[in-house]
């Protein structure tokens, strides 16, 4: 597979009416990869993704796509001559065409184009619907027209702005897989805009998680749920709580806990405040623990049931418990922290202060002395 970096963002600053919405962005895409760019509102993703298509000029730094510069300060390449392909979140399929006419618009004048149309419309599924209306289709069938209208002119890069927005969950998870696999089938490189974390770990190989303007990290999902590097990141890709703690040793933390020890040196001083970041899969049911918490709140999930915890001193948690073990609001139950690795950053504060739910992805945290 070729690992060329097809798309660098380098130092880029840009906005609207010379405001700058995005600072300082630095990124690269290898070709061939999903990246995906994942926020809360008002984050900035989407007008970079904008500033990509060439629809917004860069105030600073520069946007390259393969060995072509599209994008400067004081320079804006024309979307239509970037080869870029872009899929909307509301489709955009002209209704007075059939399928096949709106996945051939774009090549209507190439030799091969039925060809190419045949085939697309067989690799999303929908070539016993060539004939049909928009209207016709449901939101999803109508989401991988737009997807396969998209792929006809073969573009260097694909850009998807919330594009499984307007679908109900069962749909978007099955669709957000759906798509991958059409993408990594063409060997296309695409980027795609979200504000929902599962859908961005579906899809993507590289996420860009987004805060106020600035891109906070550019990692797989993997690193990101397990090596976050700001306490944002660690509170926006999937839920938990931090509580506070001290640092014991190099590798280790005193918290209401317990001692708990991870797999990495730290820097701190002996008994600097940190926070500590407890996810649901750290804390297991453990009915013999001297370590108990009461239960404050569940959510049945079927094979396992999310508990909400509420510790002596105040602070909460959340666990993960087959779903046999049937707790109710109010009873205690024994926990022991089972984390194989630490997320630890230094204490800023309140940490309930510094993350609401509005602006971060995890549902609630909690930061206790």
């Amino acid at each position: 597979m070729n690992r060329e970096t097809l798309l660098s963002l380098r130092n880029l600053s840009c906005g609207y009416h010379d405001q700058q919405v995005v600072r300082g962005l630095n990124l690269h895409l290898n070709a061939g990869d999903i990246g995906c760019l994942l926020g809360p509102s008002g984050c900035g993703k989407t007008t970079t993704l904008r500033a990509i298509a060439g629809f917004e000029p860069v105030l600073e730094g520069e946007i390259q796509l393969a060995d072509e510069i599209i994008s400067r300060a004081g320079f804006t390449l024309a979307p239509e001559k970037r080869r870029i392909g872009m899929v909307f979140q509301d489709y955009a399929l002209f209704p007075h065409l059939t399928v096949a006419d709106n996945v051939a618009f774009g090549i209507r004048k190439e030799a091969d184009c039925a060809q190419r149309v045949g085939e697309l419309l067989e690799l999303v599924k929908l070539d016993h619907l060539a004939r049909r209306y928009p209207h016709e289709l449901s939101g999803g069938q109508q989401q991988r027209v737009s997807l396969a209208r998209a792929l006809a002119p073969e573009p260097r890069l694909l850009l998807l702005d919330e594009p499984f927005s307007n679908l109900d969950g069962e749909l978007r998870r099955r669709l957000s897989q759906e798509v991958r696999e059409i993408l990594k089938a063409r060997g296309t490189s695409a980027i795609l805009v979200t504000h929902d974390q599962e859908e961005a770990f579906a899809v993507s190989d590289h996420v860009g998680v987004f805060r106020h303007g600035l891109l906070e990290q550019w990692d797989t999902p993997y690193n990101l749920y397990h090596e976050p590097m700001t306490p944002f990141v660690a509170s926006f890709v999937g839920q938990g709580y931090f509580i506070r703690g001290q640092l014991a040793s190099a590798d280790s933390v005193s918290t209401e806990l317990g001692v708990l020890r991870g797999n990495r040196a730290y820097t701190w001083p002996q008994g600097a405040a940190v926070d500590v970041l407890l996810r649901p899969d750290d804390i297991v049911h453990a009915p013999d623990s001297e370590l108990r918490a009461t239960v404050i709140g569940k959510t049945f999930l079927g094979a396992a049931t999310l508990y909400r915890l509420l510790l002596p001193t105040g602070s909460q948690l959340e666990s993960i418990f087959p779903s046999h073990a049937d707790h109710q609001p109010g009873q205690e139950v024994g926990i022991r922290v089972a984390a194989e690795h630490l997320v630890v950053f230094p204490a800023q504060g309140s940490v309930a202060a510094q993350f609401t739910p509005q602006e971060s992805g995890v549902r609630r945290i909690s930061g206790a002395l």
